[in-house]
């Protein structure tokens, strides 16, 4: 009944990465936006957003292209792929975490420039990272 292809598991994999590039961008630009409204420096939000892009860099070359490559050599030994198994259920249950420790972090850190801009760093870099690795989706 919810069969599918490996075809099909690696499209909703790819989904749910770019989803969450364009989640955690919208989410750093207005952590950024919030920081120069409390006062924070251009400067520093500049510095800021390019260390985010260099972390991101470095994160996608050592850690998610292999988490990427990984779960992809998954799906293709799955013998009766299931729509749910484009990751495994750990992969969800992380996700829930960080997604709600990020929501709390960014109530927690209202008004302090400093502490905006580091979260706001820690999701930029994460964002690049999703966007960089996700080149292992279009690969053969």
């Amino acid at each position: 009944m919810l069969n599918t292809s490996s075809l099909t598991l690696k499209r909703l994999a790819a989904l749910v990465w770019y989803i969450g590039v364009v989640v955690l961008l919208t989410k750093s630009s207005g952590l950024f936006l919030d920081a120069g409204r409390s006062g924070a420096d251009p400067l520093w939000i500049v510095l800021a957003i390019l260390s985010g892009l260099v972390i991101g860099w470095v994160k996608a070359k050592y850690l998610f292209i292999n988490v990427c490559n990984r779960n992809l050599k998954r799906i293709n030994a799955l013998k009766q792929p299931m729509l749910w198994q484009f990751y495994r259920l750990r992969f969800f249950v992380f996700l829930g975490l960080m997604v709600s420790l990020g929501a709390y972090l960014s109530r927690v850190v209202q008004g302090d420039y400093l502490m905006l801009i580091a979260l706001a760093v820690v999701e930029l870099s994460v964002a690049t990272a999703l966007l960089v690795s996700s080149h292992c989706f279009w690969r053969g």
